[in-house]
């Protein structure tokens, strides 16, 4: 009876804490990352810097929306599948409402143009800035990592594109291979994964089934919600980069057909710009505007349902990998490049749609020493950005 009671309160732990960042994670993926570094292991020691990084390098890997995965990831290691589970249904589910509601009162609801998501921006700019520093003393500790952090950052930056970013990951990986294969120390803590191996191949069968499967059943049936999943769960397991790559890609599938009209898209895009949680409850608004709440529910699970299988299929190889000399040396090299396409995120889109004058630079340069220096969380933080910039504008 403790033991379930004890892993009830895990599971209780992890909605409120995630809940909680899907209220106050504004800024991207990027951004998440951030948020979740705060939370996670800087506050609760959920994981060490270390794992994290494994974890988000597993995650870049991998098609889908990496932050999004990287939370499920989480959830799964502090409570098994149902842990992963409501650990993106916490982060995930403020947004799915807004923007169902946003779909459903469509004619008559408009944030586009709000102030407060300007403030929001600049928030962002502060959390990553203080993620970028935090990875960067962990991950780039010595000339060469910081080479191929650098490396990577420019390269991002000069050829900006979801392909690029696999490209600049996998010559990280080889570059790593070759230059730290004497340098791992593959004895790392093991971590408490309660997925067999057996289990994590039978999700991959999964995944593949229904690639294969439902295609050919939305050809054979006549069914909007069919077709509905067929296309989100297409876009979900396909694409690489997360949703700044998707929103084009559902585009193609969906304003051509004549389901949406461009302004009705564009509507629902600027919108899922502006709420918190992860880009990929973009689908919620198409699929309410589509076929009302259930369509919502039908393309949101659509979408989401390939990080899952796929999370499933990854974790319990992970101690054994890690434990791989070989491994640990890719590793070192991916982990590097990830703080240059984080750095090169932070010059864009981040900083590059923040700050645009003295002021908004003063309010990041504070926000940031206050998350930084006197370790304000960073939901507090979002307040305090949203309150300081009407503050300055009065007194301005």
């Amino acid at each position: 009876m403790s033991k379930q009671k004890n892993k009830f309160r895990t599971l209780i732990e992890i909605f409120l804490i995630s809940t909680k960042l899907g209220l106050t994670s504004f800024g991207g993926p990027i951004a998440h990352l951030a948020y979740f570094k705060d939370e996670y292991i800087d506050r609760r020691k959920w994981l060490d810097d270390r794992t994290y990084a494994d974890i988000i390098a597993i995650c870049q890997f991998l098609p889908g929306p990496a932050s999004s995965q990287v939370g499920i990831s989480i959830g799964m290691l502090r409570g098994g599948v149902i842990g992963g589970f409501i650990s993106w249904l916490g982060f995930t589910f403020p947004s799915i409402i807004i923007l169902v509601l946003f779909a459903l009162m469509y004619q008559t609801f408009s944030l586009g143009d709000a102030g407060f998501i300007h403030s929001l921006k600049i928030v962002a700019a502060a959390v990553v800035l203080h993620a970028l520093l935090g990875l960067g003393k962990k991950l780039t500790p010595d000339k060469p990592r910081i080479a191929i952090a650098l490396v990577a950052a420019i390269i991002m930056l000069l050829f900006p594109s979801a392909w690029m970013q696999i490209v600049i990951i996998l010559g990280a990986g080889l570059i790593g291979l070759k230059l730290f294969k004497d340098k791992t120390k593959p004895n790392v803590q093991p971590l408490s994964i309660n997925i067999s191996k057996k289990f994590g191949l039978t999700s991959l069968g999964i995944l593949i089934s229904l690639l294969v499967i439902v295609p050919i059943l939305n050809k054979l049936l006549d069914n909007p919600f069919l077709h509905i999943f067929d296309v989100f769960f297409r876009v979900g397991s396909l694409v690489f980069g997360g949703g700044h790559v998707v929103l084009p890609m559902i585009e193609r599938e969906i304003v051509p057909a004549g389901l949406l009209t461009a302004n009705e898209f564009l509507a629902g895009y600027g919108m899922a710009q502006a709420v918190p949680g992860p880009l990929f409850t973009f689908s919620s608004y198409i699929g309410t505007m589509l076929e009302g709440v259930t369509g919502a529910v039908v393309a949101t699970v659509g979408i989401f349902l390939p990080s899952f299988l796929l999370i499933i299929a990854a974790l319990p190889f992970l101690n054994e990998l890690r434990n791989r000399s070989v491994f640990q040396s890719v590793l070192m090299g991916v982990n590097a490049s990830v703080v240059g396409i984080l750095l090169a995120a932070f010059y864009d889109p981040v900083l590059s749609s923040s700050i645009f004058n003295a002021t908004d630079f003063a309010l990041a340069a504070l926000l940031f020493g206050l998350l930084n220096i006197w370790k304000v969380p960073a939901w507090l933080i979002v307040i305090l950005g949203v309150v300081g910039r009407y503050f300055i504008q009065l007194i301005a």
